[in-house]
């Protein structure tokens, strides 16, 4: 008997590890989850040429595929590439017209490429790129889920953001998306499914939200 359960592949945030998902839990009748983890790309390659490789990691025809934040971006170059049965992004934008005007900005300035990079195990500074917001009392937590630490890859990440090129969303995106998410605010975010209260590391702290509205958003 053939399984017919539906395969959904969760991609992290920028320098974020698939922890972020442990909160995460769908009807394991219906759904079976498979967690992508970020490489330290090679020198020179472009986000799709990145998303090329990282499909390779993908068996499944026709998956699910969700990603967060940076993440976000990826599933949907990936989307353009392979078969795909729907893309979901969750604190994320569908089109460079989404990105705030300090990442315009930077993308015209370069300002982007003087940032202190080099500090990346300094978790509280990498935890501020991330994720958008102090760590406080969170340290430990971000310690945990902010494990790729490499500099080329925190560089390249950047830049790729502020230069993402995608005019227009693609078809079949589901948008979901903090209101008080504050590395992409939801005053540039079109189309989205808003969570009230939000942040841009919801998919960490209500998760709660995302077990009970996934399986439909899914399956719709």
């Amino acid at each position: 008997m053939p399984d017919n359960k539906t395969q959904v592949y969760l991609m992290p945030g920028m320098a974020a590890n698939p922890s972020i998902f442990d909160g995460i839990s769908l009807p394991s009748d219906q759904f079976e989850t498979h967690r992508l983890e970020w490489f330290v790309p090679d020198k020179g390659m472009s986000l799709p040429e990145y998303a090329q490789k990282m499909s390779g990691y993908i068996d499944a025809p026709s998956p699910v595929l969700l990603g967060v934040s940076f993440g976000g971006m990826l599933v949907q170059e990936m989307a353009k590439i392979m078969p795909i049965q729907k893309t979901i992004v969750v604190s994320s934008v569908k089109s460079k017209h989404e990105l705030p005007k300090r990442m315009l900005f930077a993308k015209y300035t370069k300002v982007h490429k003087l940032l202190p990079t080099g500090l990346v195990n300094n978790v509280e500074l990498l935890a501020k790129y991330a994720f958008g917001e102090s760590v406080n009392k969170r340290l430990h937590l971000y310690e945990q889920y902010l494990s790729l630490r490499d500099k080329y890859y925190i560089d390249w990440s950047i830049d790729q953001i502020v230069n993402w090129d995608q005019e227009v969303p693609a078809a079949n995106v589901v948008h979901i998306h903090g209101e008080k998410d504050t590395v992409f605010p939801i005053s540039n975010i079109k189309d989205c499914i808003p969570v009230h209260n939000g942040t841009h590391t919801m998919i960490i702290h209500r998760y709660k939200w995302f077990n009970e509205h996934l399986p439909a958003i899914i399956s719709q």
